[in-house]
């Protein structure tokens, strides 16, 4: 597999990421109540964190040739 088509692969786990933290949080805000929701909460922010920071790298790792 190419370096091309990894950094293909793992933009798309990146934006999987951040869609789901969309969704979680909507979850947790207007659906749970309680400790249920700090905990999703929690776990929406992580997957946001982690969404961003690889498509900061994907974004800055520069082209492929």
């Amino acid at each position: 597999m190419s370096e091309s088509m990894l950094n293909m692969y793992i933009s798309f786990a990146g934006i999987l990421f951040l869609f789901l933290a969309i969704g979680l949080i909507l979850l947790s805000r207007y659906k749970l109540r309680g400790v249920i929701s700090g905990i999703v909460a929690f776990l929406a922010y992580v997957f946001m964190i982690l969404g961003g920071l690889i498509i900061f790298y994907i974004v800055f790792s520069g082209p492929t040739a």
